[in-house]
Parts: C-alpha cells; structure tokens; sequence
C-alpha cells in the first residue's frame, strides 16, 4: 500500500456481513487499482470481520467501532481514517461497476475546481425492473437544490444524488461531514450543504456506475418513514432551499413520509407548510394528490412501469448501455 492512495473508499456496515464483501469486492476490482478500503463496522461484529478477514487484500483496512453510531457517524469515521486525496462512499448494500473510480478521477482532473464532488448515474434496481437514475443531469445555471428536488414528471429520480455515487475531496468531506442522527435523506442534507462551500463544483458522469440494489424484503434506511423527524429536519434546513425546491421537497419526498398513515391533518398541514415557505407549481399538487390517492405498493408499480424497464442482469465487468430518456 502506498503511503498516500489516490482514492479511499469508505464503507460503513453492520450485521450484514454477505452484503459487505460484495460490496468490498467490487471496490476491490476496480480499473484504478491505486486505491485503499476503509470498512467502518458499526460496532462490534464477529461475523462481519471475520469475513473481511478472509478476503486476503492487503488494501482492505477495517476499523471496528466500539459502539453503534449508525451510517453517517460511521462515514465520518471513515473521512478521518482515509489517506486518500479522494474519499469514494459506498453503502454496503450496493455494487460499483468497475470503472467508475477511473472516470471519476478523470473527471476531478479536468475540474479546474480546489474541491471538485464527483457523482455518478447509477443502475437502480427493484425485483420488476431496471432504471437509471437521474434521469437528467443539472442544467447550466440550475440551482441545485431544484434539481434535487423539483420533479418534471409524477415519480422521483428526475434529479438525484446517491451516497454509492459520491467521490469528493478528503478534506472537504472533513470539513463538512454528515450529520450524525439523521436517518433520511442523509446525502442530500450533506450535498446542499457541500455545494455551499467555497470553492466546490458539482460533476456528474453521464453513464451509470453503479447498482442501488433496492430489495424489498429487507430493511432499509429508505424505507423508513419518520415524518415528525424529517420534517424538522426540512424546516431548520430552510436556507438550503429555493423557495420552489422546498415546496417540491415538501409535497413529493416529506408528504410520502406521512401518506402511510393517512391522518388529513398531515396532508393539509403539508400543503400549509408547502404555500406559506416555498413556490409550489401545478406538479407538486398533482405528486402530492397521487401520494395520498395512491398505496405505496401501486406507486412503485406504477413508476417501474413508466421510468423502469426489464434488462437483463447487469453484471460488474462493464458498464451496459441503458435507455435514459
């Protein structure tokens, strides 16, 4: 291992111990080889080290922490153990296609940026289809809370930010970490927050690069719902946000928090809070009308059905041509 590696990529796990040495795998097989694998064990787990140890990669480092502090803690641990210019994060539940560490690279040198931020598309995957997220990249001038956030159709994914996808800047990510607690929405919280900085710039690779396996048999922080959390959380990050973007963050990602439990003091009270601090256009109603209108069940069906489509599997030897129109 050379002293100081090109790229650390920063893994935080947990009990799945299958999941992280897939995931360490395909960081492992990458075209850029220069490179070292910081895995952050939330707390103690024999399992889980015990099957890293077996992988038998001199740049595969783990650290166990001596106690649960959850994901974001965990990256933030992991920004401090890295000796790499760049920190690469990857969730241990998702795969990198084996190029994407080299195209981000070339994509950092090509920035006349001090702290360029690097993402990717990426391959999403349900058991009923295959898509490719976002589905447009930001547009010259375009400011990137809108593009989170603002919708062009009535299902997510327009505009997208994906933890497995972010390269960024060691020092950066040192500067600005996540925010410990925050159990939704982490990257978008860490990336409104990054861009603000000075000298950063925002880059994306067109192709797809990497898998967020989105298996609904199995715990997820996406799955989640805490709406009580989430929108405190909105509100004291109002700053972060146009007007329009926060009105669409509202009606779209906060009120399919609170959809679930159908009380209509929440859906008023959504669209309260959507009028009197943002600019909501005639899309945000419709999303917030179908949210409610709809079961989660029928609106993944049906986004699958409209944005998804059936691929064969793709597999990490090379990055497959998908369809983003």
């Amino acid at each position: 291992m050379p002293a100081q590696p090109d790229v650390s990529v920063v893994i935080p796990t947990c009990g799945r111990p299958h999941l992280a040495v897939r995931a360490v795998g395909s960081a492992l097989a990458q075209t850029h080889r220069d490179l070292e694998v910081v895995v952050v064990v939330d707390g103690p787990d024999t399992d889980t080290t015990d099957a890293l140890a077996a992988i038998g990669d001199d740049r595969l480092r783990v650290v166990v922490l001596p106690e649960q502090g959850k994901a974001p803690n965990a990256r933030n641990v992991g920004a401090r153990e890295a000796r790499g210019r760049f920190v690469a994060l990857l969730d241990d539940d998702d795969e990198w296609l084996p190029g994407k560490i080299e195209v981000q690279l070339a994509l950092a040198a090509g920035s006349d940026a001090k702290f360029p931020i690097v993402a990717t598309r990426l391959i999403n995957r349900t058991p009923r289809a295959d898509s490719v997220m976002p589905r447009r990249l930001p547009g010259p001038g375009e400011p990137l809370s809108e593009y989170f956030t603002v919708r062009r159709g009535l299902f997510y994914g327009d505009g997208f930010i994906q933890t497995s996808t972010i390269m960024v800047p060691a020092e950066l990510l040192r500067r600005v970490p996540f925010t410990v607690g925050l159990r939704r929405q982490q990257e978008l919280d860490w990336a409104l927050r990054a861009v603000r900085e000075d000298g950063v710039e925002l880059l994306y690779a067109p192709e797809p690069l990497v898998l967020w396996h989105q298996d609904e048999d199995r715990d997820r922080i996406s799955l989640q719902n805490p709406y009580d959390e989430q929108l405190a959380w909105l509100r004291d990050s109002r700053h972060l946000f146009t007007p329009r973007a926060y009105a669409a963050f509202t009606l779209s990602v906060i009120s399919s928090m609170a959809a679930p439990g159908r009380q209509g003091r929440h859906f008023r009270e959504l669209l309260t809070e959507a009028r009197r601090h943002g600019r909501p256009g005639t899309l945000d109603y419709l999303t917030h009308l179908q949210i409610w209108a709809l079961p989660p069940t029928v609106r993944a069906r049906l986004r699958d059905l409209v944005v998804g489509r059936r691929t064969g599997p793709v597999t990490t030897d090379a990055p497959q041509p998908v369809d983003v129109a």
